[in-house]
């Protein structure tokens, strides 16, 4: 990106080209340095050698050791082993239902679907027709009819393929993959290869979520180290693989993985202090069932920090990239200038993003409030209950998150690049040209 910079007015030794703001021709007598029109490259502010020498020492000193005890905790804390639970383990079959009739009186009101099986793993019924019992059309919200694809379960004793196969619900894969499609088009498009290196940072996150976070906390590590240990992980290669490994990018970091702790912290702290079980969470008693020793308050936590993490980024981000971009501006701009510069930016970026969190949390609790809501209790009863409490300090612990995270990179950005020497980015650029 190029930023045009008003021509200047003063007085020099001769620099008739140098950068500044005002009016004038930059010619005259004297020791100062005048300035004219000009167009400033930011790409030199990364070359810069005061940013690169003073980034190094933010590196060196912070996020070197940081990223190493991550990557070393990380391989302490892998699960290894198959993590799978017998009393939970289930077989998935997919199939396309061909005809429909009413089911046979010996099994009730139902409608029976025969089945043409497209995915059968581990077993040799792929192509075959399957009978499944399904659910008449007047009891169910969406009625299962001829041409609808059908997710099945596999029950392991069955002796015939008559009885192996249950409903389970609609398969949704096509319209997925359709979107997940568009979306890709769309990232790249706009985005062009750093959009390709976005959507393999994407991949990265979610083979980390699922192959270590997830089991790591099934068996048994503490979930807030597993958090902030994967959360860590996915930022350095989210951050690094997208954005480059520049100046701009260790800044970004640095502020992401402070603002982190500070989220963990807060999570934890608010978690012991509401009393929170847990249990009020979906699908935390089926787990706690299948799982008895699971710390449930431990992977509330957890899922305070990974949901913040994805905000985390896009602030931090932007606060580095809004700095670089005024220091380019005014590359002689002192810490003071350039921090008062960027909290401002900051402060309508966090406005808006802070309540973009809450509404999010709010939304996917929307049918539980509107339970409490038809039953007519009071607004500060329903809050106080632990299923709401939970979504109230979720939005406002990842809030602060946010909000930290302004400052902190704000500061950082601005120690990496201010007070810079005129002369060195005009010759930097100058070499560049």
């Amino acid at each position: 990106m190029r930023i045009d910079i008003p021509s200047g007015h003063g007085h020099g030794h001769g620099h008739g080209q140098a950068l500044g703001r005002g009016r004038g021709d930059g010619s005259g007598a004297g020791h100062g340095h005048g300035y004219s029109d000009h167009v400033v490259d930011t790409s030199v502010v990364d070359a810069d050698a005061v940013v690169a020498r003073r980034v190094r020492i933010v590196v060196a000193a912070f996020l070197i050791p940081l990223i190493a005890a991550a990557v070393i905790a990380m391989v302490i804390l892998w699960p290894g082993a198959d993590l799978k639970v017998p009393a939970a383990e289930q077989q998935g079959a997919r199939g396309t239902v061909i005809a429909m009739a009413p089911c046979p009186k010996e099994f009730g009101n139902c409608d029976q679907a025969t089945v043409h099986l497209t995915d059968t793993p581990g077993l040799n019924d792929k192509g075959l027709d399957a009978p499944v019992q399904v659910p008449k059309a007047a009891q169910v919200a969406l009625p299962i009819k001829v041409g609808d694809r059908l997710l099945l379960n596999v029950k392991q004793d069955a002796k015939t393929i008559d009885t192996r196969y249950d409903y389970v619900d609609h398969d949704r894969k096509v319209p997925l993959l359709w979107l997940a499609g568009i979306f890709a088009v769309a990232v790249i498009a706009l985005s062009r290869w750093r959009g390709v290196s976005a959507l393999i940072a994407l991949g990265v996150t979610a083979v980390t979520l699922t192959q270590f976070i997830l089991p790591a906390i099934v068996k048994g590590s503490n979930p807030l180290l597993v958090a902030v240990v994967g959360g860590s992980v996915i930022m350095v290669i989210a951050l690094f693989l997208t954005h480059g490994v520049n100046a701009q990018s260790s800044v970004a970091l640095a502020g992401t993985i402070s603002a982190l702790a500070l989220t963990a912290f807060l999570g934890w702290a608010f978690v012991k202090l509401s009393l929170f079980t847990g249990l009020a969470s979906e699908g935390a008693s089926a787990i706690k069932g299948l799982v008895p020793g699971i710390d449930l308050p431990g992977v509330l936590v957890a899922g305070i920090v990974i949901g913040a993490l994805g905000v985390l980024d896009d602030v931090t981000v932007t606060q580095a990239s809004a700095v670089w971009e005024l220091s380019a501006a005014n590359p002689s701009a002192s810490r003071s200038a350039l921090v008062g510069a960027g909290l401002r930016i900051g402060r309508a970026h966090v406005a808006s993003v802070v309540n973009t969190l809450v509404l999010a949390y709010a939304g996917a609790a929307l049918p539980l409030l509107m339970v409490f809501a038809i039953g007519g209790v009071s607004t500060g009863y329903v809050v106080t209950t632990e299923t709401v409490a939970v979504e109230v300090v979720r939005g406002l612990v990842g809030s602060l998150g946010i909000i930290a995270a302004v400052p902190l990179t704000t500061a950082l950005a601005a120690m990496a690049v201010a007070d810079r020497s005129r002369d060195l980015v005009a010759e930097a650029e100058h070499l560049q040209g």
